[in-house]
């Protein structure tokens, strides 16, 4: 997983929306059911589990059928105990009662649906680390001897590795690169946490550590899809001609959707954000900052993607007067601190999205050394008269106060080299004259233009003005 300080904002549904989810999710709802089920009469082993007599009873009343019908009331019942829908009111007796949870299931808040539900994903997610035991279950059942280490299993080895694909799954959601809410192709999925980042072609060895991964997290996704966390399409199984045989890589694109196709549902962002936070990551989500002031906004979108920051500033606009919000918004871009660029291209970003009415706001600041160029562009974009123009001081310490947000915001990006370029051509004597700008990153920014201006002979002007201007400040 990455560090936290990557992780984009999630866009979360209303927890009314993810509690109804919640409650239909199959695991939760069989739970559910079983906790209203049962009665005074009802009996369970040492363990907590129903005695064997009533998994019948306990399969006929969530209509399962068949082989397993057994099988899944007693995973069902086993929820309903580790949620506290039902409670074991005399271990020695066995007997149960409902438990307090289970009336927040109708009378509690979404929020109480949603604690419940998480339980209930714990209680899964540790369930899917355990591997296949049904050879070990047979071998006990016939008296034979068991090597539990021939079951090659680390426990936190397999609760990490899935941590892992869930963390990547939960980053591809979020991230405004990745596929969003489109499924993600299995082997895909499986690579990110086997492939190395710096590894060309992959080895046949690793190649078939990543096919054993998919094979892995095929039985997970199957066990998580119930409890709401993934909407998963399998591995086709006739992809194996031999059941101990792994499937080949995909030949190609149209057949990747047979290795398997996982997408998180809204439920299940809304569950992987819960759990990082808890795992002490910053996971925020889009409308954090909506009833904070505009510093917190302007600081807390600085690292976002322009479309997550985007949203977030809607809906902290939403919430204020266009002439209040300018007003606020331009008081926090001030600063000359390693920030404020960033801060100032925000709040630029912000203003965009504010009507004429807050022109006043933008006037007031026309004199302000920091703010009097971006109220300038602002007003002239808005179509306002008597804009008074700009001292050239002004122009280039808007220009370096430009390229340092650029530069903060997406580093040596193609888009910057670009504006680097114009800015050369556009202005002749341009370097002779900016580094004399008293802008804290003037020396950052004119190194940063030599570094990414194509032309060797420009480039070389740029570095002789950085170090003037570095001269200039005393560093």
């Amino acid at each position: 997983m990455s560090d936290s300080s990557t992780l984009p904002p999630a866009r979360l549904r209303p927890e009314a929306e993810l509690a109804r989810d919640a409650l239909s999710a199959p695991v939760l709802a069989r739970a559910a059911r079983l906790a209203r089920w049962a009665d005074a009469g009802t009996r369970v082993d040492a363990g907590g589990g129903l005695v064997e007599e009533q998994l019948p009873a306990a399969a006929e009343q969530l209509g399962l059928s068949g082989d397993d019908a057994a099988a899944h009331a007693s995973e069902a019942w086993r929820i309903a105990v580790d949620t506290g829908l039902v409670e074991i009111t005399d271990e020695e007796a066995g007997t149960v009662a409902a438990g307090e949870d289970l009336a927040l299931l109708t009378g509690g808040s979404p929020q109480d649906v949603l604690g419940v539900w998480l339980t209930a994903l714990e209680a899964v997610l540790a369930d899917a680390s355990v591997p296949d035991l049904d050879g070990l279950v047979d071998a006990m059942a016939e008296g034979g001897e068991v090597d539990l280490s021939s079951l090659d299993w680390d426990p936190e080895a397999e609760s990490d590795f899935l941590d892992g694909v869930l963390g990547n799954l939960y980053l591809l959601t979020v991230g405004e690169d990745g596929p969003g809410e489109a499924p993600v192709p299995l082997p895909a999925l499986a690579a990110s946490v086997i492939v190395p980042s710096d590894m060309g072609e992959p080895s046949n060895e690793v190649l078939e550590q990543v096919s054993d991964a998919m094979m892995r997290l095929d039985d997970q996704f199957r066990l998580l899809e119930p409890v709401g966390l993934v909407e998963y399409q399998p591995v086709d199984e006739a992809l194996m001609a031999d059941a101990d045989e792994e499937p080949a890589a995909p030949v190609d694109e149209a057949d990747v959707t047979r290795y398997g196709m996982v997408r998180l549902t809204p439920l299940g962002l809304y569950g992987l954000r819960a759990r990082l936070l808890d795992a002490g990551f910053e996971a925020p989500a889009v409308g954090d900052l909506s009833d904070k002031g505009a510093d917190a906004l302007l600081d807390g979108t600085a690292p976002f993607p322009p479309a997550a920051a985007h949203a977030e500033t809607e809906l902290w606009l939403a919430g204020r007067s266009p002439l209040d919000a300018a007003r606020e918004l331009l008081a926090a871009a001030r600063g000359t601190d390693p920030g404020a660029p960033l801060r100032r291209l925000r709040c630029q970003q912000a203003l965009s999205l504010v009507g004429a009415e807050a022109e006043p706001a933008l006037r007031e600041v026309l004199d302000d050394a920091e703010l009097g160029g971006l109220a300038r562009v602002w007003l002239t974009e808005h179509g306002a008269r008597d804009v008074p123009p700009p001292p050239q001081e002004m122009v280039f310490w808007l220009t370096i106060d430009t390229v340092a947000a650029q530069l903060a915001a997406e580093g040596n990006s193609e888009e910057l080299r670009a504006l680097v370029e114009g800015l050369a051509r556009q202005h002749s004597g341009f370097f002779d004259t900016v580094w004399r700008v008293e802008h804290p990153a003037t020396p950052e920014v004119l190194e940063a233009m030599g570094r990414l201006h194509p032309d060797k002979k420009v480039a070389k002007e740029a570095r002789k003005a950085a170090f003037k201007a570095r001269s200039q400040q005393g560093g």
